[in-house]
């Protein structure tokens, strides 16, 4: 059985992982992180199966610094992820987000937006008039308005991933590529972890960013997290519609969401009530005739004659206490540090937390508190909710 010691392990490769490990070394060059990932291919990796968006438009306050840091540091990353002369393009295209609201959420809706723009995020509220001037493929008759924010968008998932991946690396990240089976510990102290291969890795810090695995890692600690891989699916569609301006990622009232990806061509996906809970990562064409097709239809007309022309499925670590982020330090488990729960929400937040992870584990003082996202609020029931019509 071969042992390595590290100061911290990442117990998954993907954007988490590689952004906390990139943060530790920013911030102090001398310490020995690994990350092990399982899969090095992401084949299945919720990262790079997302749609990649980032968004100003929260409720909860920290979540929104959370992506103002977030908007800061895609305007550098290019710079600050260069490799050997290599900077990643990360392609990030502030299409905006347009978030449409019926009479029902209207007042969630402007409640988000004054809180929004009392942190100084460019959000405005749109009335169905303003909405079908801009965007006139949209049918506004059961609408209230829409919020709008033109700094919010969609960008490269992989090469986010890998700019984190390499530069961590470059500053000496080990990569392992293993299975974690285990999480060691001792007198309440994490000691490191235990490899499908039996194996050993130690270390006195362990991040969980596991993504939608995060609980079968937890449980080896005897630890039970409220977070549950939930199956979402993504459908392309080519149209025959022809825009006038580039249509921004668009949410209907239900939670339907649309995205122009180039010309004629949309991705668009729903949260449904049935969607799988598990590992299964089968696509299936006929939810979009059932359930989204129609929905869609009523909202653009003119997509009553269009082509499924491909589409996927991924993973969501939903959180189902209250489908917000789990941070920090497990509070009966020392050194076991947590990223865990994002409900969809993690590849857009992983700069703000990647950075404040690795300043808990380094014992700074966080540039942003969000200790509002402490797991203790699970063990004294203390849910923090994002207003029930932000459904991606």
């Amino acid at each position: 059985m071969d042992t390595k010691t590290y100061d911290v392990i990442m117990v998954g490769g993907g954007v988490m992982g590689c952004a906390t490990a990139y943060y530790l070394l920013k911030n102090d060059p001398q310490i020995k992180v690994a990350i092990i990932e399982k899969d090095p291919t992401y084949e299945f990796s919720s990262t790079v199966l997302s749609d990649a968006n980032i968004r100003l438009q929260f409720n909860v306050k920290e979540n929104i610094q959370i992506s103002q840091f977030g908007l800061a540091a895609l305007e550098t990353f290019g710079e600050e992820m260069a490799v050997g002369g290599v900077r990643p393009d990360v392609a990030f295209r502030q299409q905006g987000n347009l978030f449409l609201a019926d009479e029902d959420g209207k007042d969630a809706t402007l409640k988000g937006v004054e809180t929004q723009q009392g942190l100084g995020c460019p959000v405005e509220w749109l009335t169905p008039a303003q909405i079908k001037g801009r965007f006139a493929l949209f049918e506004v008759g059961r609408l209230a308005g829409g919020a709008f924010c033109p700094l919010d968008g969609t960008m490269d998932a992989q090469a986010v991933l890998m700019g984190y991946k390499n530069k961590a690396v470059a500053l000496g990240a080990a990569y392992i590529v293993g299975e974690v089976g285990e999480i060691l510990q001792a007198e309440g102290q994490v000691i490191g972890v235990r490899l499908t291969t039996g194996d050993e890795v130690r270390a006195n810090f362990v991040v969980n960013s596991a993504g939608a695995w995060v609980q079968k890692i937890a449980q080896t600690a005897g630890i039970t997290l409220p977070v549950d891989p939930v199956k979402r699916q993504v459908f392309v569609l080519e149209t025959k519609v022809q825009t006038e301006v580039v249509y921004p990622l668009t949410v209907f009232p239900s939670g339907l969401y649309l995205i122009q990806e180039h010309e004629n061509v949309f991705m668009t996906g729903k949260i449904l009530p049935d969607d799988p809970i598990g590992f299964e990562f089968s696509w299936n064409r006929g939810v979009f005739m059932e359930h989204l097709w129609p929905e869609l239809v009523e909202y653009i007309p003119e997509f009553d004659q269009l082509k499924v022309a491909r589409g996927w499925a991924g993973l969501y670590a939903v959180n189902t206490f209250d489908g917000n982020a789990i941070l920090g330090e497990w509070p009966h488990l020392k050194g076991f540090m947590l990223a865990n729960g994002f409900s969809g929400h993690g590849f857009q937040q992983c700069h703000a937390v990647g950075r404040y992870l690795a300043e808990l584990i380094l014992g700074q003082a966080p540039a942003l508190d969000l200790s509002i996202f402490s797991p203790q609020r699970i063990l004294d029931d203390k849910p923090v909710f994002e207003s029930e019509h932000k459904l991606v």
